[in-house]
Protein backbone atom coordinates (compact mmCIF):
# COMPACT_ATOMS: atom_id res chain seq x y z
CA UNK A 1 0.00 0.00 0.00
CA UNK A 2 1.69 3.37 -1.25
CA UNK A 3 0.88 6.40 0.88
CA UNK A 4 -0.46 9.34 -1.00
CA UNK A 5 2.08 12.61 -1.46
CA UNK A 6 0.99 15.42 0.99
CA UNK A 7 1.76 18.74 -0.19
CA UNK A 8 2.40 21.84 1.80
CA UNK A 9 -0.35 24.06 1.59
CA UNK A 10 -0.19 27.31 -0.37
CA UNK A 11 -1.84 29.36 2.00
CA UNK A 12 0.49 28.01 4.82
CA UNK A 13 3.26 29.47 2.80
CA UNK A 14 1.73 32.62 2.12
CA UNK A 15 0.99 33.19 5.51
CA UNK A 16 4.43 32.83 6.80
CA UNK A 17 5.78 35.49 4.14
CA UNK A 18 3.28 37.70 4.46
CA UNK A 19 3.95 37.46 8.18
CA UNK A 20 7.74 38.31 7.47
CA UNK A 21 6.26 41.08 5.15
CA UNK A 22 4.17 42.49 7.67
CA UNK A 23 7.44 43.23 10.01
CA UNK A 24 9.17 44.50 6.76
CA UNK A 25 7.89 46.07 4.33
CA UNK A 26 4.35 46.30 4.39
CA UNK A 27 3.03 46.74 8.10
CA UNK A 28 -0.35 46.57 8.13
CA UNK A 29 -1.13 44.93 5.22
CA UNK A 30 1.22 42.16 5.36
CA UNK A 31 0.24 41.44 9.18
CA UNK A 32 -3.75 41.09 7.93
CA UNK A 33 -2.55 39.03 5.22
CA UNK A 34 -0.67 36.86 7.61
CA UNK A 35 -3.90 36.44 9.97
CA UNK A 36 -6.43 35.66 7.20
CA UNK A 37 -4.17 33.54 5.40
CA UNK A 38 -3.05 31.55 8.56
CA UNK A 39 -6.52 30.65 9.62
CA UNK A 40 -7.60 29.77 6.42
CA UNK A 41 -4.85 27.22 6.15
CA UNK A 42 -5.44 25.71 9.23
CA UNK A 43 -8.75 25.11 8.62
CA UNK A 44 -7.49 23.63 4.83
CA UNK A 45 -4.61 21.46 6.68
CA UNK A 46 -7.30 20.01 9.28
CA UNK A 47 -10.29 19.09 6.89
CA UNK A 48 -7.57 17.29 4.41
CA UNK A 49 -4.60 16.02 6.72
CA UNK A 50 -4.01 13.38 4.61
CA UNK A 51 -3.60 16.02 1.34
CA UNK A 52 -1.90 19.05 2.93
CA UNK A 53 0.42 19.78 5.41
CA UNK A 54 2.50 23.28 6.81
CA UNK A 55 0.23 23.99 9.85
CA UNK A 56 3.68 24.96 11.56
CA UNK A 57 4.53 27.64 8.88
CA UNK A 58 0.66 28.49 9.14
CA UNK A 59 1.09 29.03 13.08
CA UNK A 60 4.26 30.92 12.41
CA UNK A 61 2.84 33.02 10.05
CA UNK A 62 -0.12 33.93 12.63
CA UNK A 63 1.77 34.55 15.40
CA UNK A 64 3.81 37.39 13.15
CA UNK A 65 0.61 38.53 11.84
CA UNK A 66 -1.33 39.05 15.24
CA UNK A 67 1.93 40.14 16.87
CA UNK A 68 2.52 42.74 14.40
CA UNK A 69 -1.06 43.94 14.76
CA UNK A 70 -1.11 44.19 18.38
CA UNK A 71 2.53 46.21 17.96
CA UNK A 72 0.32 48.76 16.23
CA UNK A 73 -2.59 48.89 18.27
CA UNK A 74 0.25 49.70 21.48
CA UNK A 75 2.18 52.32 18.85
CA UNK A 76 -0.84 54.04 18.02
CA UNK A 77 -2.78 53.87 21.47
CA UNK A 78 0.77 55.32 22.85
CA UNK A 79 1.22 58.25 20.25
CA UNK A 80 -2.35 59.44 21.16
CA UNK A 81 -2.12 59.03 24.84
CA UNK A 82 1.47 61.31 24.28
CA UNK A 83 -0.06 63.93 22.05
CA UNK A 84 -3.28 64.02 24.27
CA UNK A 85 -1.30 64.48 27.30
CA UNK A 86 0.83 67.31 25.28
CA UNK A 87 -2.71 69.26 24.31
CA UNK A 88 -3.86 68.50 27.48
CA UNK A 89 -0.86 69.92 29.85
CA UNK A 90 -0.92 73.32 26.89
CA UNK A 91 -4.19 74.39 27.93
CA UNK A 92 -2.98 75.19 31.42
Amino acid sequence: MSTPLRRTSGLAVASLVSGILGWTILPLIGALVAVVTGHLARGEIRREPDRYEGDGLAVAGLVLGWAALALAVLGTLAVLLFFGGVAWLSTF
